[in-house]
């Protein structure tokens, strides 16, 4: 081995990310809103800078590395400070999400062992209905107006008194972060991420063909940062030197077209039922709001559908289309047009857009069919999608669920994928939400999308329900938009355009809103409570 040709071998740690923010955009604007609406500004320097106090201020609570900090809080400059301070101190950072039942939170809170939670003063009821359930050390209260409750420390006292850390390097391999799964098919299980996979997943969701940012670059990240580690998405603003915009709780359509506006922001993600409130609003009211500057809406969570894409591109906006998982940091495909597709029609264009995309760089694909065996690349043949790569778990905490991970590293996703040539995904499933009928399978997400082309329906959601003939049948819930009518007939007709006239629902249930999980997504095992009786 020639030694001398050799690179230097630099952990990558996420101390040289905020070091980075601290010393090369300090200035940058870090804009937030509070609960009661109010807006609060700093600077990601600033926010570095107490990062330093609130590290010594938890080393000198006993927080070592490796211990676990929880955080009930909303996207918030606190929260953010802590996504500087807890990892570049040794320590992991633990994301609970509120919105989930006291009993989870209790499981999680426990399983995760936090020492410390931070909570927001608007999320202390959340943390009383569970902290029974795990004995915590310290509880640190965000408050403003709130009196302190007993036995809390408050956190702004806290980073006012604590003692600048000097950050060390911690091993590139070592815990930084960990944030639980959905917890949809039995208990929620927990990811922790590495320093090293954070890093490269902050690099790679920064290029062109990623989510494309630069320090010219606002990002408002509407992901609740509970959800699917969504503060990949500020590291990488914060390695680029992006300002960023964090909304608080409310995540309403006004709320959110106000900040995107006031505050010039160019890139902006969240998942589709958030869009399709925002595009409800856009369309009662053009003009009310200036977004000259939005360049790109980077939509993730569940398929999108092709009525979404063209509603904002009505509004000289564009969706990019995004995949991923709490289990791959959270980014693992992104659909841009390829240069092939420069002359295509409209209706092309459209339906490559409606994919999930290419694997991000250094992320691999491949997906198996009910046989076992490898699917081929042909956009016909429906697999089980697998990944692996370097941002992408290999287990989960405690060795829970090792039957998603193969022996040579790849994860099992649970979705059902169709891969084109070029390697571009195309969701068609949940691997728990398909319809089998009569041994065939019906993807349930290019039915929906195909409903919610109707201009009558607002939403739409398809479950499968048993039936004595075929084992299961699609059953469509649908949600109409105000004003507008339509009958199981006319649906009917218009999913025969797509869908062979077996795959046709035989059930049309029609409701005024579509139950959501704690992430915003559909929530199917709620309908299926609902509607699930088997015809004869």
């Amino acid at each position: 081995m020639r030694e001398g040709l050799m690179m230097d071998d630099h952990q990558l740690s996420l101390t040289a990310v905020v070091e980075r923010a601290e010393t090369l955009s300090p200035d940058r604007a870090v804009v937030f809103r509070r609960p009661d609406g109010s807006v609060g500004r700093t600077t990601m320097g600033d926010c570095a800078r107490r990062a330093r106090r609130l590290a010594g201020a938890l080393r000198e609570l006993g927080i070592g590395p490796g211990d676990a900090v929880g955080t009930l809080l909303w996207n918030q400059a606190e929260h953010l400070e802590l996504y500087f301070a807890v990892p570049s101190m040794g320590a992991v950072i633990h994301t609970l999400n509120p919105r989930l039942a006291a009993d989870e939170l209790g499981y999680i809170a426990a399983d995760a062992e936090d020492r410390v939670i931070v909570v927001d003063e608007t999320l202390l009821p959340v943390l009383d209905s569970f902290r029974s359930a795990h004995e915590l050390e310290h509880v640190i209260v965000v408050r403003r107006e709130a009196s302190l409750p007993d036995g809390c420390l408050d956190y702004e006292q806290l980073v006012s008194a604590g003692e600048p850390l000097a950050w060390s390097v911690a091993p590139e391999r070592s815990a930084a972060a960990m944030c639980y799964t959905s917890g949809t098919t039995g208990r929620p299980k927990g990811v922790l991420y590495s320093h090293r996979a954070l890093v490269l997943h902050s690099l790679a969701a920064a290029l062109p063909d990623a989510i494309d940012v630069g320090a010219r670059d606002t990002l408002l990240p509407v992901v609740p940062m509970f959800h699917v580690n969504a503060w990949g998405m500020v590291y990488t603003a914060a390695l680029v030197g992006a300002g960023l915009v964090l909304p608080g709780p409310l995540l309403d359509a006004v709320n959110l077209l106000d900040l995107l506006a006031d505050e010039r922001v160019t890139v902006t993600a969240g998942v589709p039922t958030v869009w399709m409130a925002v595009l409800a609003a856009l369309d009662a009211e053009p003009g009310r709001w200036d977004l000259s500057a939005l360049e790109r809406l980077m939509v993730g969570g569940s398929a999108v559908p092709e009525s979404l894409l063209a509603g904002f591109d009505r509004h000289g906006l564009t969706i990019v289309q995004a995949w991923g998982m709490t289990e791959t940091s959270p980014l693992a495909s992104a659909c841009r047009l390829p240069p092939e597709l420069d002359g295509a029609t409209d209706a092309e264009r459209y339906s490559y857009r409606a994919r999930q995309g290419r694997p991000a760089p250094l992320i691999e694909i491949r997906a198996r069919g009910e046989d076992g065996e490898l699917i081929p690349w042909d956009d016909e043949a429906m697999g089980e999608l697998e990944v692996r790569g370097p941002w992408v778990a290999r287990s989960y905490h405690r060795g829970r669920g090792a039957d998603r991970f193969t022996d040579d590293g790849w994860f099992k996703t649970g979705d059902v994928v169709r891969i084109d040539p070029g390697g571009s995904l195309r969701i068609c499933d949940r691997s728990k939400d398909l319809v089998k009928s009569g041994g065939e399978w019906i993807s349930s997400v290019d039915m929906e999308n195909l409903l919610m082309a109707h201009e009558a329906v607002a939403e739409a959601a398809v479950i499968a329900v048993p039936d004595d003939r075929w084992s299961e049948r699609p059953l469509a819930v649908v949600v109409l938009r105000e004003g507008r009518t339509a009958g199981a007939d006319q649906l009917c007709e218009h999913l025969a355009t797509g869908f062979a006239r077996w795959q046709l629902p035989d059930r049309f249930e029609f409701v005024d809103q579509i139950p959501r999980t704690a992430t915003g997504k559909f929530k199917k095992t709620a309908l299926r409570e609902m509607f699930a009786v088997a015809r004869s």
